[in-house]
């Protein structure tokens, strides 16, 4: 009975010392980007050596896939199945919007470090790739039926966080003023 108890505290331990490291990669993806997020600055942060950080995440890929899904899980995106019982398109469109920038609001600080280390760093670009980038294809599938090519690429400008920070941070419109001005230059003024 002890060994099993045993195995049971040490599989619990692990988990535990998983989650720390993972929570901290992504408490560092958010300030400094994953970019310039080392072994060494998640070691530290986790209260860990880096071979147990190695152990657990052999490679940085590891460790981003894993703090990817981690977040997601914790703060999932707005599923785009739920817009296509909207028949409307304009209302569908709006919906959907409203909720992405909602999300854009809550996630601003992991989200800008993220996509601006994505541009140059190989294994972020990887992870967007594989995360938001398939979820934005899905996105266009779902709010693009019925559009013309130029409505289209409103449509893709309009889902961009940086369309979204710029109109909401920069330009200081309120959530749903960005999200009327980018229905409007999608579907034309209403």
């Amino acid at each position: 009975m002890t060994r099993k108890y045993t195995l049971k505290r040490r599989a619990e331990q692990q988990a535990e010392t998983r989650r720390r490291i993972v929570e901290a990669a992504i408490d560092l993806h958010g300030s400094v980007g994953p970019a310039a997020t080392t072994f060494s600055l998640v070691a530290e942060r986790a209260g860990v050596q880096r071979h147990t950080l190695y152990a657990h995440f052999p490679d940085e890929r590891s460790l981003l896939r894993a703090c990817s899904s981690t977040h997601m899980e914790a703060n999932p995106l707005p599923s785009p199945e739920s817009w296509r019982e909207i028949a409307e398109p304009r209302h569908r469109t709006e919906s959907a919007l409203l909720a992405i920038y909602e999300w854009y609001g809550r996630n601003e600080g992991l989200v800008a470090s993220v996509l601006r280390d994505a541009e140059h760093h190989p294994p972020t670009r990887e992870a967007v790739e594989t995360s938001i980038g398939l979820y934005f294809e899905a996105c266009q599938e779902v709010l693009g039926q019925g559009l013309d090519g130029s409505q289209r690429s409103m449509l893709q400008l309009a889902l961009s966080f940086f369309t979204w920070r710029t109109l909401v941070r920069e330009a200081g419109l309120q959530p749903s003023e960005a999200v009327n001005a980018m229905v409007g230059s999608i579907h034309g003024a209403a």
